[in-house]
């Protein structure tokens, strides 16, 4: 059955620079509470677009940019509508919030003299909606969002679920990434979560790492044993069903830290065996790339206008170069190809001579061990610099 938001639930149309708009879905603000900037008392800005479509996988109600000004029934509260749709157990078990509110604050005290209590023991991976907070989460997805790294910890050694997901399919590990914070990532990876997050989220941890050029963050995620190829389109596919072929680079994590121009994240991910030319370990559909898009991982360093180490990086990891067309990088490219003409001649020279035997032996070698065990070139019977070189330790 599809479900609707509240009765009056609607968007607040101001701009984003007011605390309204897209970026205002990010932060609700509660029913009936004024919006800076809005032309009347009444505006009730509610739970944004993006929330709602994540939460509940089809469209918001209709006239998203209206505001119920004036209107004194404007629909229930809607925290308490999101307790009726989400939560995972009867209501009147949801009314005491008080292990959530605790894992909000980071409140360890409180958290260890609840859970003496059986009653809150048994709710400990009960997904409600707290304090602060407007969809139902766990007190673990709750800590790991707020960065309470003592009480994430506490939480697990108490039987919290490590990989439970919220209604938009995120884990602890998720969030704990997305909000920067490396203790609580590294003690939920260390307690076995898994480093790819959840297959029901369209994003994966190392993704977000990458784009926002965590490379503290993404370096742990690597030694738990993260995909560097993880594409988000393919992986929320569900078992035994058949991959749908990647048919845009802007999913993959070489391609968004390259954009972003995070070169420590770029080089980061190479390290750990990210395919040079496509970051996919699927199908490709390069015919199904849309036109005018770069049709490789090179190509879109090129078009992004990157500084001349990406280049570089790419072929010494072995990337095809003649999967480039230069013909599409020249004057006659449109406005929105921005060459960095450095990297476009360390390109092009690269492209005019052959590679070294030497070059040609260690991408051989790391072809064969495969990404999953590049760690054994540590335990080879072979001189250090060679190790080194091997692991490309030495750039």
């Amino acid at each position: 059955e599809k479900v609707l938001p509240p009765e009056g639930a609607r968007h607040c149309p101001g701009s984003p620079g007011n605390g309204h708009g897209p970026e205002a879905a990010r932060a609700p603000r509660a029913l009936g509470q004024r919006c800076q900037g809005c032309p009347g008392w009444g505006c009730r800005a509610v739970l944004g677009r993006v929330a709602l479509d994540d939460a509940r996988g089809s469209p918001p109600s209709e006239d998203p940019g209206s505001c119920a000004a004036g209107n004194p029934s404007a629909g229930r509260n809607l925290k308490e509508w999101l307790r009726e749709q989400f939560c995972d157990h009867p209501l009147e078990h949801c009314e005491d919030t008080r292990l959530h509110d605790a894992a909000f604050v980071g409140d360890l005290p409180t958290l260890r003299s609840l859970l003496q209590d059986e009653s809150f023991q048994s709710r400990i991976n009960e997904k409600s909606v707290w304090c602060c907070g407007w969809l139902p989460c766990t007190p673990l997805r709750i800590a790991a969002t707020a960065g309470h790294g003592p009480c994430v910890d506490f939480l697990l050694r108490k039987g919290a679920e490590i990989d439970l997901v919220d209604v938009k399919g995120q884990t602890a590990l998720y969030v704990a990434v997305v909000n920067g914070h490396l203790e609580c990532a590294k003690i939920l990876l260390k307690a076995g979560a898994d480093p790819n997050g959840s297959r029901h989220h369209r994003s994966t941890p190392v993704y977000h790492a990458a784009r926002v050029g965590r490379a503290d963050i993404l370096r742990e995620l690597i030694r738990y044993g993260a995909d560097v190829d993880v594409n988000h389109q393919l992986a929320s596919r569900g078992p035994g069903q058949a991959l749908r072929p990647l048919t845009t680079l802007v999913v993959c994590p070489l391609y968004i830290s390259a954009a972003y121009h995070n070169l420590p994240c770029f080089r980061l991910l190479l390290q750990a065996g990210a395919n040079p030319d496509f970051n996919c370990c699927g199908p490709i559909n390069v015919q199904g790339f849309s036109r005018g898009s770069p049709v490789c991982v090179l190509d879109a360093v090129l078009r992004h206008g990157c500084e001349p180490a990406f280049v570089r990086l790419l072929i010494d990891f072995g990337a095809d170069l003649n999967l480039v067309k230069v013909e599409a990088l020249g004057v006659e490219a449109t406005g929105r190809v921005k060459v960095n003409a450095e990297a476009l001649e360390v390109f092009k020279e690269a492209r005019g001579r052959t590679r070294s035997l030497l070059s040609l032996c260690r991408i051989a070698v790391r072809r064969i061990l495969g990404k999953s065990r590049l760690e054994l070139i540590h335990s080879l019977p072979i001189p250090d610099p060679i190790k080194q070189f091997l692991l490309h330790e030495h750039s």
